[in-house]
């Protein structure tokens, strides 16, 4: 069944087999996830439980016993039941079974929840042992994205950008196995940026663990369109597309990855795996934006913010940016008085400070001044000797 969440910017749809998000819309009705083209990739944004990646020969042995499992677990396979729904989010639920134990001999509750924001769509994994035993497992999401992002470009137009300086060596994947090779390495990151080409995945994902940032973006940085994902908590992030120049990239927040080549079989002992005590329960979470989407201040206002972050500028001195608004709001005016060709820049100087003193304070202006026009537009006026003067309201 697919059940369909919006607000008043972005629509989504999800299908209830494998709680997955197959569809993600803006309100002028461009599409930002994958649309799933099977010439490179059948799928949208698989949830990926109880395992990420492949297994050695598709099995693993678990307190003695060999279990087998395809890659990125059973999850994305299974039907999901409907937990909770309102208008801008859907919770849909996963319960241990015959089927599941067959495979994974562990009792279980997975329950999926999605929530639409301002600026995207967020994702929370909650993973619970309802059984008597501790419970190993592994997490991760898989959503793709259209590139180009709402606009005339190219895939080679965007860069991988995070937050911090990066220094890894990604580990070489096996397109054949899917293993990660414990000991080859393969592409380096050094710095904050990665020119996107479609070379960069024809030897499979992109692997890094235990970044220094927390968020990174696919953006088009002549037009500032893109993608950004905030993955807190998820210790390794996978970069991918299809090896036949696939029209899209995919951003995977995981908590584990595929079978090492140096390490062995037990589920146990796998690279990330979590355990849960009995009766235990944990959440995973991951937020998605779109950039460059247009929903009134409200980007802009984190547009702003974000610049004066990447820049090293002030953010949390308040009376040091009242004084540069102030300093800002007199040089418009002196530019007005003089007739400088340069008020459009300098009334845009203005905006720009008191929008980034907005979220320093944590005001969302468009809503602030929305609110406040309401109050403006009932209010009533009366001539006096050529003043307007307000009515009591």
């Amino acid at each position: 069944m697919i059940y369909e969440i919006s607000n008043k910017f972005f629509t989504a749809r999800i299908d209830s087999l494998g709680a997955q998000l197959v569809s993600l819309k803006g309100c002028g009705g461009h599409e930002y996830l994958w649309v799933g083209d099977p010439e490179y990739w059948r799928e949208h944004a698989p949830v990926l439980f109880p395992i990420v990646g492949a297994l050695r020969e598709n099995r693993t042995r678990i307190d003695g016993q060999w279990y087998e499992m395809t890659r990125h677990g059973f999850a994305k396979r299974m039907e999901f039941a409907l937990k909770e729904q309102g208008e801008d989010y859907l919770a849909l639920s996963l319960e241990a079974s015959g089927e599941t134990r067959a495979v994974y001999p562990f009792d279980f509750t997975f329950i999926v929840t999605y929530t639409l924001t301002d600026e995207g769509i967020s994702t929370r994994f909650t993973v619970k042992n309802i059984g008597e035993r501790p419970m190993p497992y592994s997490v991760g999401g898989h959503p793709g994205f259209n590139l180009p992002v709402d606009e005339e470009a190219e895939f080679e137009d965007y860069t991988v950008q995070f937050r911090q300086n990066e220094c890894q060596d990604c580990p070489v994947i096996d397109l054949g196995t899917g293993l990660i090779d414990g000991e080859r390495k393969g592409f380096h990151l050094d710095g904050k940026e990665i020119p996107l080409q479609h070379s960069l995945f024809y030897q499979d994902a992109l692997v890094f663990e235990h970044l220094n940032s927390q968020t990174v973006r696919i953006v088009n940085k002549k037009t500032g369109k893109g993608i950004e994902m905030d993955f807190a908590g998820f210790p390794m992030l996978g970069i991918w597309s299809a090896v036949n120049d696939g029209p899209y990239v995919c951003l995977e927040p995981w908590t584990g990855c595929a079978t090492l080549s140096t390490e062995g079989d037990e589920f146990r002992e796998k690279k990330g795996m979590r355990e849960l005590a009995p009766g235990d329960q944990t959440e995973h979470s991951f937020t998605v934006r779109v950039l460059g989407h247009d929903n009134g201040w409200k980007q802009l206002q984190k547009d702003v913010y974000r610049n004066k972050v990447d820049h090293g500028f002030n953010v949390t001195d308040v009376n040091l940016e009242f004084c540069y608004l102030y300093g800002e709001l007199a040089e418009a005016h002196a530019a007005w008085r003089t007739r400088d060709q340069g008020l459009g820049e300098e009334l845009a100087d203005v905006a720009i400070y008191l929008l980034g003193l907005s979220e320093i304070l944590g005001y969302d202006l468009d809503e602030e001044v929305r609110k406040k026009m309401a109050v403006n537009k009932k209010r009533r006026y009366e001539n006096v000797d050529g003043v307007l003067r307000r009515l009591e309201d």
